[in-house]
């Protein structure tokens, strides 16, 4: 999973590596809730719940430098409102596995620290 480094970057210049650090952390927690509750939504068919969500994805994604996480993120978003619900599963399916590939990155990451 590519992640932007330049973004993680900016973060750590603008907060200092303990600031970056906590900022980090906090938004894999975030994002790992989002994740399981869009899934369940998408299960349950609560598209507005699932549009909800995926917004809040894409805005934690650009801010850690998960790029292509926001980018499907807002393919969900775009399909969300479309008649193709075969893209849209594909597409939430393929969030998932970004978003949890991406978790495992940064956690990754943040072991050797940021």
């Amino acid at each position: 999973m590519r992640l932007d480094h330049d973004q993680l970057e900016v973060l750590h210049l603008q907060l200092g590596a303990a600031g970056a650090d906590q900022v980090v952390a906090q938004a894999m927690e975030e994002m790992a809730v989002l994740l399981s509750k869009v899934e369940r939504h998408h299960r349950e068919g609560k598209l507005e719940d699932v549009g909800i969500g995926v917004k809040s994805i894409v805005t934690i994604a650009q801010q850690v430098g998960m790029t292509s996480l926001a980018r499907v993120g807002r393919d969900v978003i775009s399909l969300i409102a479309g008649f193709d619900s075969a893209a849209y599963g594909a597409s939430v399916a393929r969030l998932v596995r970004i978003g949890e590939s991406s978790l495992v990155a940064v956690w990754d990451l943040q072991g050797m620290s940021i």
